[in-house]
């Protein structure tokens, strides 16, 4: 058994946290909103803390889970204050891999260790304990840490240093993205040729063409129905991260580029907590 911190209970976070409770870890949460904790602490054996000082003070792993760089930084700094000397700081935040070369160097300096840690499954993937999580960081560290992720995921890798983890999820993105706007254009496409959808994906559904996506998006994306987790909100967020890398870098993303132009026409439309695939309403 582990004494874990938990920083951040939202939709991802609140039952990952849960999940350590049910592998037996001693688990302390923050978040920033007060209630969600005490929520949490009704519905697992856990602690709802006041204070990130109070959650994070006893902790041999420190997990984060919170929106986007800012948030990380905002919590880091007393999280470095009041961490045990050793602890594990793991943050599961999409967030860029500059914020996680920087937290990796600001937790070395006060003999922590940092592990960038964002995750991938959405909603369903927290709720039932079945996330990808791509790391960066120390190998060792990582080694230790991850019989405790294990909780909540089915699979965990080191990508490699700090900031891997990061540069691994926008990948990842990149490739969603991708996929969303093909499956986009084919519902669209049989749609305006008269086909029945169901009948399509039993013909092309086991083939080349076969992916998530269509296996559990496409029937819903032809009856319009965009409530399953991920909001097109978030993935902005993440494409944002991903094209500020790129343009950096000096690397060119052209599909990434017309998919977050995608979901910005739907976010003005009033689709911001649609799901991703609501990508095909651009297409209307």
């Amino acid at each position: 058994m582990a004494n874990c911190a938990f920083i951040g209970l939202g939709v991802m976070g609140f039952p990952m946290a849960g999940h350590l409770v049910s592998a037996g870890h001693k688990v302390r949460v923050w978040n920033r909103t007060k209630a969600r904790a005490e929520d949490w602490a009704k519905s697992y054996e856990g602690t709802a803390c006041r204070t990130i000082d109070g959650c994070v003070e006893e902790a041999d792993f420190i997990f984060i889970c919170v929106g986007q760089d800012k948030d990380v930084y905002s919590v880091m700094t007393p999280i470095l204050e009041s961490a045990s000397d050793d602890a594990i700081i793991v943050d599961h935040t999409t967030a860029s891999s500059k914020c996680a070369l920087k937290c990796y160097q600001n937790a070395q300096r006060e003999g922590l260790t940092f592990i960038d840690a964002p995750i991938s499954g959405g909603e369903s993937g927290a709720v039932n304990g079945q996330l990808s999580v791509m790391c960066g960081g120390e190998k060792e560290a990582f080694e230790k840490v991850r019989p405790v992720m294990e909780a909540y995921a089915k699979a965990i890798t080191l990508i490699g240093g700090a900031g891997a983890g990061q540069t691994a999820k926008m990948i990842n993105q990149i490739c969603i993205a991708g996929i969303l706007q093909g499956l986009s254009e084919g519902v669209h496409f049989a749609e305006k040729m008269g086909l029945d959808m169901k009948v399509v994906l039993d013909a092309i559904g086991k083939g080349a063409a076969q992916s998530w996506q269509m296996d559990n998006r496409a029937l819903t994306m032809a009856a319009g129905e965009f409530d399953f987790g991920f909001a097109i909100d978030w993935m902005r967020k993440d494409l944002g991260i991903v094209l500020d890398t790129a343009k950096d870098r000096n690397i060119t993303l052209p599909l990434v580029e017309e998919v977050q132009e995608r979901y910005e026409t739907v976010q003005k439309i009033g689709g911001g907590r649609w799901d991703t695939s609501a990508l095909i309403k651009a297409l209307e």
